[in-house]
């Protein structure tokens, strides 16, 4: 297929929403859910639970929660140098990939402070502190080794430390299901049994031509700029290239070109989407530096302020939040038709009763924002 095709806006939507499982609520397992979306977003510990409730049938939330104590997925610092709930087989393979990455990032926040560090030395006094399996916070790492760096303060070597110098777990009870837990971070290594994956020396890439094909399970048809704002990776042109000859093109309505998975869902672009409930930050909306297919311009600023978002025929048409009481509160970007109100309605019902358990069913549609 010819670079020629054209898919427009609505075709990348509905595109989106079959990989995203956000079009028919699907039932694979809990775990092979999280491989197949590449992980979810979790820096807000309870958000990736609203994230597969609203994907899949039948979800029981004590399923992720127990994934997580049986270290079949895990908290950590990847894409994007943000906290992503993942497999842990993806964990090992991919962390290693994204280490100079995590390091870069860090950099862009802290080149002033961490200036005179040698960011080995501090890898290795972090491995050391870390090698005893004892669970720490960031701030208690960055306390045993600032002896030796007493410059850039806690915060630098903290986030450093932990978010791109020594590849970390984040212990439950943090993360699971209805409870507040501070971060405790243990190696990597230690919680899952084994070092994470390094980059092959030979200079051959085949964890970044993984990430192209899964990518593109998960969110294609697509750039190669929406594929590095999702993880953050600016080195995959070579990946990229040596897997070109498994993917069939496409334009978007700009000219950029779109790749994809030749055998992957592109259904009709009238195919009608059900109401659905984002929760912040989801991959949905972030894993696109174009996203466009699924929130308008003008309402971009919302997904990277963590607002939830609720889906009217596919897209960013609400924002919604969750009461004390359990009330779940939806405010409609625009107006809704009278057939869509009951749709958000009923939708918002089903969610604050999985909120809830059950106790609560409270659904209120505020005036449209301004």
């Amino acid at each position: 297929m010819g670079t020629s095709t054209v898919l427009g806006t609505r075709a990348l939507n509905r595109a989106t929403l079959a990989r995203q499982l956000l079009l028919d609520r699907a039932d694979p397992p809990v775990l092979d859910a999280v491989a197949h979306l590449g992980g979810l977003q979790a820096q807000e510990p309870q958000e990736p639970f609203v994230g597969l409730w609203s994907r899949l049938s039948a979800f029981d939330p004590m399923v992720l929660s127990d994934l997580l104590t049986g270290r079949k997925v895990v908290r950590t610092h990847l894409m994007r140098r943000t906290v992503h709930l993942v497999t842990a087989d993806d964990a090992l393979a991919w962390r290693g990939r994204h280490t100079a990455m995590l390091r870069q990032r860090v950099l862009g926040t802290y080149r002033r402070e961490l200036g005179g560090v040698d960011l080995d030395e501090l890898a290795a006094a972090g491995r050391a502190v870390m090698a005893d399996g004892e669970p720490r916070s960031m701030t208690e790492l960055a306390r045993a080794v600032e002896e030796r760096w007493p410059d850039p303060g806690p915060r630098a070597l903290g986030e450093m430390l932990i978010a791109a110098l020594v590849p970390m777990a984040q212990l439950p009870p943090r993360g699971l299901w209805r409870t507040k837990a501070g971060v405790r971070n243990v190696m990597l290594s230690s919680w899952l049994g084994r070092e994470a994956d390094l980059p092959n020396a030979d200079g051959s890439d085949p964890v970044g031509q993984a990430l192209v094909r899964r990518y593109l399970a998960a969110f294609g048809p697509a750039a190669s700029a929406d594929l590095r704002a999702w993880c953050g990776l600016a080195g995959l042109p070579a990946a990229i290239a040596a897997v070109r000859g498994e993917l069939v093109a496409f334009r978007d309505e700009r000219g950029r070109e779109l790749l994809d998975l030749p055998d992957a869902p592109r259904p009709d672009p009238d195919a009608p989407a059900p109401v659905r409930f984002l929760p912040a930050f989801d991959n949905a909306i972030l894993g696109y530096h174009d996203r466009g297919r699924i929130i308008d311009d003008a309402h971009r600023g919302l997904s990277v302020a963590g607002e939830r978002v609720v889906l009217v025929d596919g897209r960013a048409a609400a924002t919604w939040t969750v009461g004390k009481d359990g009330t779940v509160t939806v405010t409609p970007l625009h107006g809704f038709s009278r057939t869509d109100r009951t749709a958000v309605a009923d939708e918002g019902e089903a969610l604050a009763a999985f909120l809830s358990d059950g106790d609560s069913h409270g659904v209120r549609i505020a005036e449209p924002c301004h």
